[in-house]
């Protein structure tokens, strides 16, 4: 597919790009390679391949949620700028 002029002056006004006249001919070579590649990846042999979404089959594993004890809070709560009942004091948030 080759890229016309006018291709490129549409293109550029849908994307908000204002173009010299001596810019046209690089973004059409640009264009043309990148539309080039995309004819190759299309033309790839793919017969036989399996579909696959991600290298691994293992996906939205999650752990058990448990509730566990900490043993030492008093060197926990030495890092709280402020405390109240045993717990970090934060600011309100409305």
């Amino acid at each position: 597919m080759e890229v016309s002029e006018e291709e490129i002056l549409h293109i550029a006004n849908l994307a908000r790009l204002k173009l010299k006249k001596e810019e046209i001919p690089e973004y059409i070579k640009n264009l043309q390679d990148i539309l080039n590649f995309a004819n190759v990846v299309n033309e790839a042999p793919i017969e036989g391949l399996n579909t696959a979404i991600g290298a691994i089959d293992n996906y939205n594993i999650f752990r058990k949620d448990e509730v566990k004890i900490f043993e030492d809070n008093k060197a926990l709560l030495e890092n709280a700028p402020e405390q109240e009942d045993n717990m970090f004091k934060i600011p309100k948030v409305i």
